[in-house]
Parts: C-alpha cells; sequence; structure tokens
C-alpha cells in the first residue's frame, strides 16, 4: 500500500511539472523512469528484506533513495502551489497565465537541494539538548539526578554500527546518571543488525541502561531481539519496573510494553502491572514508546512520562498529521493533569522517510529538579 500511496506525488509531478518542460521527449522519459523507481522505494524495501521498514540496499543507495522521494514530495508541494497560484491569477486575469520555464527550474533546485538538507539532518549524529523538569517530592538526593533519553534509534543501514559508535561515544561523554531508550531500537532482524547493535553494549551510566520496546521490536522477531538487549546489559522493562536508590530517597522507572503488542499476539502495555510492588512515596518515572496514553499515567499518579514515537512531526507541517494519531502530543513538554509528559523528537528516523526539517533530532539529557 505504502508504494501505491507514494506513486501519487509522482503522478502529480510527472503530468504538471516534468511534461510541460521544453526539452526533448526522451530527457523527460529518463527524468520520469528516474522518479518512478524512486517513488517506489517502499516496494524494492519490501523486495529487499520482506518489510517495508527494513531497506538491506548499501547506505548510499538508502540515502539517494531518501534523497529523491523527498525531492519528489516537495517537487509535488510546490507545484501544486504553483498550480492553484496560477489558477488564481487567471481567474482575476480571465485567462491562464504561461509558466516561464526558468520557474520550474527554481523549483527542482529548491525541492532538490531542501530534501538533500533534510535527509542530513535525519542521518547526523544528533545534538545535545539539556532540560530541567521539576517533579513533586522528589528527594533532596535526586536534586540534579542526570537522566539521557534515547529513542527511535532505528538502527538499520541507514543508521548502521559506525552511527551507533557515535551515538554510544556521545552518549557516554556526558556521563548522565541513568540512560533509558524508549523504544524502536532496531529496523531489520537479529541477524542483519547483530553486528550494528553490537556498540550499544559499550552505553555506560551510573545507574544502568534501561530500555522498552517499540512498535518496531515486534516487527523483527521481538522475543530474541528482547533477549538480545538483555545480552547487550540493558535492563528490558516489559510492564516491570526498578527502584533506584540514593543516600535514604528512591525514585521509581517503570517501563510498559508498546500498544502494537496485541496485535502480535503478545502481552499489551499494563501500568498497573508495571507498577506492582513499587514504593507509594517514590516518584514514578513511565517509559511508554507511544505518548497518547499520557491521561492513563497521570490518573496513575505517575510524575513523568518518557515517550517517542512521532519523530517530532519530521517535518514541520507534518506534525499536524502526526498530532491525531497521539492525542496531540508530538514534541517536547506537556503537562496532562498531574504528569508532565516529555515527547523527544527521536535519536535517529524510520530508514522509510529520513527527512527532517524544523524538527531536529536529540540526545536529550533531563535533570531533575525539586518542585516547590
Amino acid at each position: 500500500m505504502f508504494h501505491l500511496i507514494f506513486g501519487l506525488p509522482w503522478l502529480v509531478v510527472l503530468v504538471r511539472f516534468i511534461q510541460p518542460l521544453p526539452w526533448l521527449w526522451s530527457a523527460k522519459a529518463a527524468l520520469a523512469i528516474l522518479l518512478l523507481l524512486a517513488s517506489q522505494y517502499h516496494l524494492f524495501s519490501r523486495i529487499s528484506s520482506g518489510s517495508v521498514f527494513s531497506p538491506e540496499f548499501p547506505r548510499w543507495l538508502v540515502i539517494g533513495f531518501n534523497l529523491l522521494f523527498g525531492a519528489i514530495i516537495l517537487l509535488a508541494v510546490l507545484q501544486i502551489a504553483l498550480d492553484l497560484v496560477s489558477l488564481g491569477l487567471a481567474l482575476v486575469k480571465g485567462h491562464w497565465i504561461a509558466v516561464p520555464p526558468v520557474v520550474r527550474y527554481a523549483m527542482g533546485v529548491t525541492a532538490l537541494v531542501t530534501a538533500g538538507i533534510g535527509v542530513a539532518n535525519a542521518i547526523r549524529v544528533p545534538p545535545l539538548k539539556s532540560i530541567e523538569i521539576a517533579i513533586p517530592d522528589l528527594p533532596p538526593s535526586f536534586d540534579g539526578y542526570r537522566m539521557l533519553q534515547l529513542t527511535d534509534m532505528h538502527i538499520s543501514r541507514l543508521f548502521p554500527r559506525a552511527w551507533a559508535e557515535a551515538v554510544v561515544g556521545k552518549a557516554n561523554a556526558l556521563a548522565p546518571d541513568v540512560i533509558v531508550i524508549t523504544g524502536d531500537l532496531i529496523d531489520g532482524s537479529l541477524e542483519n543488525r547483530r553486528d550494528d547493535v553490537a556498540p550499544l553494549a559499550g552505553l555506560s551510566a551510573r545507574d544502568g541502561v534501561i530500555a522498552i520496546p517499540g512498535n518496531h521490536e515486534y516487527f523483527f522477531g521481538y522475543t530474541g531481539w528482547m533477549a538480545h538487549f538483555a545480552s547487550l546489559g540493558m535492563t528490558v522493562l516489559e510492564n516491570a519496573h526498578v527502584s533506584v536508590a540514593r543516600d535514604g530517597g528512591s525514585i521509581t522507572i517503570a517501563g510498559v510494553t508498546d500498544l502494537s503488542a496485541r496485535a502480535n499476539g503478545l502481552p499489551g502495555p499494563d501500568l498497573a502491572q508495571a507498577l506492582k510492588g513499587a514504593p507509594s512515596d517514590a516518584p514514578i518515572i513511565l517509559l511508554d514508546h507511544q505518548p497518547r496514553e499520557a491521561q492513563t499515567a497521570a490518573a496513575a499518579g505517575v510524575a513523568l512520562q518518557l515517550s517517542g514515537h512521532t519523530h517530532g512531526g519530521m517535518v514541520i507541517g507534518l506534525d499536524r498529521l502526526v498530532s491525531g494519531p497521539n492525542n496531540g502530543f508530538v514534541s517536547g513538554l506537556y503537562t496532562v493533569g498531574g504528569l508532565q509528559l516529555y515527547v523527544n523528537n527521536g535519536t535517529g528516523l524510520w530508514p522509510g522517510f529520513a527527512l527532517r526539517l524544523g524538527r531536529p533530532s536529540e540526545l536529550t539529557v533531563i535533570t531533575f529538579r525539586r518542585k516547590g
């Protein structure tokens, strides 16, 4: 279905952009074929690996696909805008206005350059983002506690071992008290990704590395991946919690499975189970890959929920499309009743649409502060 849907922007580009160009038909046909192949990126991904979520091509080819694929979508948007402006002028002037070829050339260059910037933003090692969050009833010993959140790394052919090594090095250099990973660590089977995820074993923090699954883990052999993450030294929370103690005080870090679990015949998120036996006087930090159940967490007395999944909307404007399925939670810090929800833009990105414009990736250090 993906390849059919994303064939529509190519059709717009073919009919309204390529066809009017003053070129030889053979040159226009060559451009149309090249862009048609790029528009079918997800079909080729399915052929290469059996999944649109894990293109098993060389990295340069995955980057090239994303570059052209992004350019097609941006060019289709520009062309539709041009047609609307032309229609408005035609209604005012009483006749259709011819569009000079130079306008279409400028549109093509703009779309390609913008797509290139978007792909470069998507595949870089993320910059540091530091925020402070005040937590009610935080024990004095945890004032200044630093939690590093990684999420949506999507380790794959696009985000391979070298990228993972760079992220690990940058994360460790921050010397956080604890590292949490809120899902979608991988795209691909354990067989294909084993070497790429190996650097994650090097993540180091005083109170360890804690991870939960995202929806993508369920696409590629969930049970095997959870066991493998544990073998890399992570504490994997599947509707469970851990207590972190310091100088007579403690906090509870809980984690739930993803909402997509039940569709795969596996236990879905169970916050009550995750909090069973947790100290009643310790603030609760909840790791939940998807942010849309924040109201439920608020009702359960969770102080802070950390999520990902949305990638921040990826491109300014697309956040409106992402907002609905996620109950309005897309990027940044929200207040839901007595709960604070932080939705991370993501460390990486799904390789099927690797474009970031105005929604940067992030390595997020959250410093806890006492409230009041």
